[in-house]
């Protein structure tokens, strides 16, 4: 496969909700070394951050993740604010993005890092991060102008009712998971895109570190490395959330340790019932395939 012979992902909608402005992928100017972060919701995108800051930042201390790092197409704030800050930044840019793939517009030149995570484990975090913010995350997401769709709501406390919800309803109360998955499975094969996983990520974060450093084109200091992984470290980063943490988990009255929870999986194990994991795993088949069903649940490529 040559640069000239690939056929590169062309957006073809707009992605309008509580959550989402894909429209801001139209008036953003890509820079050739640009890094795009790509994930459905608490698959691991924090922990990418802090990663790529501490390779990009050669294992700096209390980096401000969550300003170096933006989620580009989240409506709040607006395009109008988060656009000219983009652009104004001078170290070689990381992003965040939860769109897929046809709704992005997509750089040949930028690189793309996509995380998977087993979708049990995402609604097990995500519904931590729901059940747990407050009036002011409301206000932001229902209040600001250009809300598109139900607002966001506060969940009732039965989490597998809130699982099977998500289940039945394609992601709700946020988006499809399923098309999220396959539109960046489908690319896998292009040479700007890498496909990390969760698990992996958490069975052997060195290993997975180096691998995304050689994608990236980042060299690795060997008087860094330490610190490097110190501060990928799940315990670091719960102690020093506030910096990975949009509004320094102002959004959450526990604070920003609300948004980097637990990390870890396996959490659903002794809630949902053997019939509920077969209703998953024959949903995960139907909607992804074999191949991709299997890597999403064991990180298995």
């Amino acid at each position: 496969m040559t640069e000239n012979t690939i056929v590169w992902p062309r957006k073809t909608r707009e992605l309008h909700s509580n959550h989402f402005d894909s429209t801001i992928w139209n008036e953003f100017a890509f820079r050739d070394d640009d890094i795009i972060v790509a994930t459905y919701a608490k698959s691991g995108t924090t922990w990418m951050q802090q990663i790529l800051a501490q390779l990009l930042f050669d294992g700096a201390e209390a980096l401000p993740v969550a300003e170096m790092s933006p989620w580009l197409d989240l409506r709040v704030p607006p395009k109008e604010v988060k656009l000219p800050a983009v652009e104004a930044q001078t170290h070689r840019r990381f992003l965040k993005t939860h769109l897929p793939v046809d709704a992005l517009v997509f750089s040949p030149k930028a690189k793309y890092l996509y995380i998977g995570r087993d979708g049990r484990d995402v609604v097990w975090s995500f519904y931590n991060h729901h059940v747990n913010a407050n009036a002011t995350w409301y206000a932001a997401l229902n209040d600001t102008p250009g809300l598109v769709g139900p607002p966001m709501e506060k969940p009732g406390g039965d989490i597998r009712a809130y699982f099977l919800e998500w289940l039945e309803r394609d992601g709700y109360p946020l988006w499809s998971f399923w098309e999220n998955i396959r539109s960046w499975w489908q690319i896998r094969h292009l040479p700007n895109v890498e496909l990390i996983h969760f698990a992996q990520l958490k069975a052997d974060m060195p290993g997975q570190i180096r691998r995304m450093a050689a994608f990236l084109g980042i060299p690795i200091r060997a008087e860094a490395w330490d610190k490097i992984l110190l501060h990928c470290s799940f315990d670091y980063m719960k102690r020093n959330a506030t910096k990975s943490t949009p509004l320094g988990g102002a959004f959450w009255d526990e604070g920003a340790k609300v948004f980097v929870n637990q990390g870890v999986n396996g959490r659903w194990s002794d809630v949902l019932t053997p019939d509920d994991n077969a209703r998953y795993r024959a949903k995960a088949l139907a909607e992804l395939g074999e191949e991709c069903a299997t890597w999403l649940e064991t990180g298995a490529l």
